[in-house]
């Protein structure tokens, strides 16, 4: 009776634990949707922002949020898919391993206010890459790609060695086997942790103070030359995010609606995070039962 009523109460335990903690975040976005969803409409989503008069919008903000997430993943996933590619399939026990392994914790432990000001000695500095898109999208890779690599390893490793002991069967090479029978089994958890780390690529606003800039220069939509400041495609512009919007209207304060428009700055950026959150499940599992008929 007595291990029963103990194993009763560590359960009760546990359940409360778990209750306080989706409570706490349950209030937590609740709380900013109250505040912001009543002040979003399309013209606010679209509207250019403004730094001296009321009933601004965060067009260019948004637009910058995912242009600069594009670029970001164009640069990381690349790195990421061939660093967790070595560490699952071809890495052995030994001194380079084991400082690969040691250099991406030391990365993932790393507050994103010192990568920022990594990115902005190295990249805006050192590289005269200047306050950029550029310069936000390598810093923001430093940032991600630890997270990212253990990703694309564990997925990796979840695939059952049998299946790659059938592509040797078969007669194909080690490298054909990865691709061809390794990767697919591994897509959906790799696609789920691409897709997370987009929704916090999206909402990271410290490493981009220092390297993609703070300010938002009007855009000329005519104008697809990539090496112009105002092009919408240059990566070599400066290019002030949602996150790092709201961060300067909070601490500057030279708007007169600056509340209103931080609130549903807030809210339009939970609403995305989200999105990507719940998406990243959705598609991993649409994934897993399109690539192995479960």
């Amino acid at each position: 009776m007595h291990a029963k009523k103990l194993d009763k109460f560590a359960t009760a335990v546990l359940y409360t634990i778990a209750g306080i903690i989706v409570a706490i975040l349950a209030s937590l976005i609740l709380y900013i949707l109250v505040r912001g969803l009543p002040h979003i409409s399309w013209s606010f989503l679209t509207g250019k922002s403004s730094s001296y008069q009321a009933g601004g919008g965060i067009g260019i903000q948004l637009y910058n949020s995912f242009f600069l997430l594009v670029i970001t993943l164009i640069i990381s996933v690349p790195l990421s898919m061939g660093a967790g590619i070595y560490l699952a399939e071809y890495a052995k026990k030994g001194p380079v391993t084991n400082f690969v392994r040691t250099c991406i914790e030391i990365l993932s432990s790393l507050p994103s206010v010192v990568v920022g000001l990594f990115g902005y000695l190295i990249f805006v500095v050192q590289f005269e890459y200047g306050f950029s898109i550029i310069s936000g999208a390598l810093a923001l890779t430093v940032f991600n790609l630890p997270q990212m690599t253990r990703n694309v390893e564990d997925s990796l490793k979840h695939v059952h060695h049998t299946q790659r002991e059938a592509g040797l069967a078969l007669g194909i090479s080690r490298w054909e086997t990865v691709v061809h029978v390794v990767i697919p089994e591994a897509l959906p958890g790799i696609v789920t942790g691409v897709v997370l780390a987009s929704g916090r690529i999206f909402g990271e606003a410290a490493a981009l103070i220092y390297t993609a800039g703070q300010s938002a220069p009007a855009l000329d939509w005519s104008n697809w030359n990539i090496l112009s400041v105002t092009s919408p495609i240059s990566i070599f512009r400066q290019a002030e995010t949602l996150a790092v919007h709201i961060w300067k209207v909070n601490s500057e304060g030279t708007i007169p609606d600056a509340t209103i428009v931080s609130a549903g700055s807030a809210a339009v950026l939970l609403i995305f995070i989200l999105i990507f959150n719940f998406g990243a499940r959705k598609l991993g599992s649409y994934l897993h039962k399109k690539l192995t008929a479960a």
